[in-house]
């Protein structure tokens, strides 16, 4: 691949932009951390949002690297990476993160980040800049992961109620307010390892492409770490305006669905990174909300709700692939 020549300040200018999108991914995403613990009222918002940061971070010690290698070698040719491609991506995706979290819509960081990547890639050198079989396996997972997480959380419900079915309501919401501090940062554990990755890929990606990391070689370490802090950090400050719609609006929840939606989501996360698929953990834990919600019985989901959400999925990476695709044009003339 041919090295790019950039200027110092444009890197360490897309490297800042890059954490200020992991910082609003994790702002963004808090929601689908601490919603279910909130909203059940084990946890009073400040504590849940520490809790979860501090599992963001963690997950540095835990998860390889497989999501970042997709993102950042497997979604867009990179011998078409320069710094015009990852400004327009970086801005496309941020600025879909700020319109979806001021209306408070749970919509999808990782895919508007893929969108971005699509639409500035498209925008430069058409449709063949595109890597068809890890765009197919990402897109895919826009559908896999909630129905996954339907599957799990609903299937976790039926088990638990069969399970207890004969023991005091009391004693069980009891055991299930300390059992949900489990579930809860099992599930921020695996928020931490997908969506930090995400952001590495990126800055990864801009490294090559800028001859500052060989094309087989591993990110840095300062990357990695600065990654995995900024989703912490964006977390630790998460908006209240997507935690209502996630906690509150889908359908109401107990300690014990709270646990089976945070145990089938986080297995979920788990699954798909280990896999190496950027998925959404928004669209993770709400299919496992609905999950939990059908299971006691169908009109305890409002429908209504999860279908707007479901409009947000489909409209994330078009949307920001156009978005990106202009931010690529204004790039050209002012980087």
């Amino acid at each position: 691949m041919q090295t790019i020549q950039m200027s110092l300040w444009v890197i360490a200018l897309l490297v800042a932009l890059a954490l200020l999108f992991d910082f609003m991914n994790g702002f963004h995403d808090a929601a689908n951390s601490i919603a279910t613990v909130v909203s059940t009222g084990v946890l009073k918002p400040h504590h849940a949002v520490a809790m979860a940061a501090m599992c963001n971070v963690v997950a540095i010690f835990i998860f390889h690297l497989k999501v970042a290698a997709t993102v950042g070698t497997g979604t867009i040719d990179v011998a078409i990476v320069d710094h015009y491609v990852i400004f327009g991506a970086l801005v496309g995706a941020i600025a879909w993160n700020v319109i979806t979290w001021y209306y408070g819509i749970p919509s999808s960081s990782s895919h508007a980040l893929i969108g971005g990547l699509v639409g500035a890639a498209v925008a430069k050198s058409g449709t063949g800049a595109l890597v068809g079989s890890g765009l197919l396996k990402t897109v895919a997972f826009i559908l896999i992961s909630p129905l996954l997480g339907f599957i799990l959380g609903s299937m976790m419900m039926v088990i638990v109620g069969w399970t207890f079915f004969r023991t005091p309501p009391s004693r069980v919401d009891r055991w299930f307010r300390r059992l949900q501090l489990v579930s809860a940062s099992m599930y921020s554990l695996g928020h931490g390892g997908n969506d930090a990755q995400k952001t590495i890929g990126i800055i990864w990606m801009l490294l090559i492409a800028s001859g500052h990391v060989a094309a087989g070689g591993q990110p840095p370490t300062w990357v990695i770490v600065c990654c995995y802090v900024a989703i912490g950090m964006g977390t630790l400050f998460g908006g209240w305006r997507i935690v209502r719609t996630m906690g509150q609006k889908i359908t109401k929840l107990k300690p014990v669905g709270g646990f089976c939606a945070e145990t089938g989501g986080a297995m979920t996360l788990f699954f798909a990174s280990a896999l190496g698929v950027p998925v959404s953990t928004t669209h993770t834990i709400t299919g496992a909300i609905v999950g939990v919600g059908s299971a006691q019985k169908m009109s305890a989901v409002r429908w209504g709700v999860a279908g707007n959400i479901v409009w947000a999925w489909v409209l994330t990476i078009p949307a920001s692939a156009f978005m990106a695709a202009i931010a690529w044009w204004i790039g050209l003339h002012i980087l």
